[in-house]
């Protein structure tokens, strides 16, 4: 992988490792979290049908989509969405449009790592015997409560307050050393032994939860796999399938874009891109499928089943490893399997704007990590300060995880089916293929993959929008929380126009037009 044009000169140093960095960005929290709670929330098995519906209609092809215009993207000499837009859509407003693709990814990190941190602090406190509380589920909330600083604004930097602060300067400073070491180094060689440790851990705590002993382990089996077929009819399971595929693939996130560009213009997509999301399908059906709901429901009963995600990760599943053979060193395993999850997640919400601060404003690594993290200190200080209630955290998820990340999708898949164009896309996926992909796909992604995903925007503005808008007018700390997320987007708008006068000014994009 020696010819792509990258201008920091950083490239994967083998398929297989791109494969596990992009499955490694998608594996996360929301396998073993997100998507039990929402599989049990609406319909248990039902869920599955729209979930894979929107998998294949939305998941993969979009997936694909993105694989195709990162590479293009890179061979041009460019690994970050301004700059790949620009070469996908002769338009001055493109590269302003990719700066979508660096607010999602940025934003996210700032609040994924502090859960990322809860993570490890849950590791830790097992390790010690600090979470071994007994068999009263009130404890465990408390726990929590005090842990996250969930009860007043300010808490972590009170007297009294936890420990969380330490956790995640070691965190955040874990994920800068790795990042700093660039895309082969960093990225590549820590998913390379990650996914595999991940990979044991689940199995070992999979074993333990489905050899109980217990009658229970069928019922709890039962809990997330047996269809209520009722909640097919409802239109909330079908967007709350949708929103998971974009969870749990990165789909829309900006990643995978920026991950691609890193190829080499021949370098198989195709299949590395089916790859990497049958991986992450796996660690998300086969083993978060397995572990989460079947353990709460046999140990704890159907309610514990229908917590949200925080409910049923940090009170319920301690909970449980209270009362199981063995809980202590399960928990552990448990809780360090999902801070490695995070941190292979997290690592990659951070590669796209260090890509951008290289090649749109000419900094060398060291630099651009640095400015990365002063941004991003901010970002995560302002979740931290702000944790009564989880508010903060909560609004920069709605808004910057969910809402904005459909709307990148539908500008991608707009993008590409209609500006880039079908048949295009389709011979530049092809370009050095290991597998066919059908030219229906195509006709998806220009015609059905939009339109659904218009559909399911519309749906989160009428069933969601009017509570937040609600929340919103009220002012406090979601407005507070809006205006930051508006001033990182336009310091990151200010950037963009730099970078494309000096894009201009070297003759980047003219290039470009020639070789087209």
């Amino acid at each position: 992988m020696s010819d792509s044009k990258s201008q920091g000169g950083d490239q994967w140093g083998s398929r297989i490792g791109v494969i596990l960095a992009v499955a490694g960005s998608a594996v996360g929290l929301g396998n073993f979290l997100r998507f039990p709670g929402q599989a049990a929330q609406n319909g248990g098995g039902a869920f599955m049908l729209p979930y894979f519906v929107s998998l294949l209609i939305l998941g993969i092809p979009l997936c694909w989509a993105e694989w195709t215009m990162g590479r293009y993207g890179g061979t041009k000499g460019f690994n970050s969405a301004p700059g790949i837009f620009q070469t996908l859509w002769k338009n001055p407003l493109a590269k302003y449009l990719g700066s979508i693709a660096l607010l999602i990814p940025l934003v996210i990190y700032m609040y994924y790592v502090v859960i990322e941190a809860w993570c490890l602090g849950y590791a830790f406190n097992y390790l010690t015997g600090d979470l071994m509380l007994g068999e009263n589920s009130k404890e465990y909330s408390n726990f929590f409560d005090k842990f996250v600083g969930a009860s007043a604004d300010g808490a972590l930097f009170s007297e009294g307050g936890s420990n969380l602060l330490v956790f995640l300067i070691f965190t955040f400073v874990f994920n800068f050393i790795l990042i700093y070491r660039g895309i082969s180094k960093g990225i590549e060689s820590f998913c390379k032994i990650a996914m595999p440790i991940m990979v044991i851990c689940a199995l070992c705590v999979l074993a333990r939860v489905l050899t109980l002993g217990s009658e229970k382990v069928s019922a709890g089996l039962g809990a997330m796999w047996n269809p209520n077929t009722d909640y097919l009819m409802q239109p909330k399971t079908w967007l709350a399938a949708s929103g998971q595929i974009f969870f749990s693939l990165s789909v829309g996130f900006g990643v995978i874009i920026n991950y691609a560009s890193y190829l080499k213009k021949d370098d198989d997509i195709a299949l590395s891109g089916l790859s990497a999301s049958s991986m992450n399908e796996f660690f998300e059906v086969c083993l978060g499928g397995l572990i989460t709901l079947p353990a709460a429901f046999i140990f704890l009963g159907a309610a514990a089943t229908e917590q949200g995600t925080f409910g049923l990760g940090f009170n319920a599943l301690p909970n449980v490893f209270a009362v199981m053979p063995g809980g202590q060193f399960f928990g552990f395993l448990w809780f360090f399997m999902l801070f490695i999850a995070a941190i292979t997640s997290s690592l990659s919400m951070l590669q796209p704007v260090i890509a951008f601060f290289e090649e749109g404003l000419g900094l060398k690594r060291h630099a651009s990590a640095a400015l990365l993290g002063l941004v991003s200190a901010m970002g995560s200080g302002f979740v931290v300060y702000f944790s009564k209630g989880m508010v903060a955290l909560d609004t920069f998820d709605f808004w910057v995880g969910t809402m904005f990340i459909f709307i990148l999708a539908m500008c991608q898949a707009v993008i590409y089916g209609w500006i880039f164009g079908i048949d295009r896309g389709h011979e530049e996926l092809h370009r050095g293929a290991n597998i066919r992909v059908p030219w229906f796909v195509q006709l998806m992604l220009k015609y059905v993959t939009p339109g659904f995903l218009f559909a399911i925007f519309i749906g989160i503005c009428i069933t969601q929008g009017p509570d937040y808008a609600e929340t919103l007018s009220k002012g406090g700390i979601p407005l507070l929380s809006i205006l930051f997320i508006l001033t990182i987007w336009i310091f990151l708008l200010l950037l963009i126009n730099i970078a494309g006068k000096r894009w201009i000014a070297e003759g980047r994009f003219q290039t470009i037009a020639h070789e087209d």
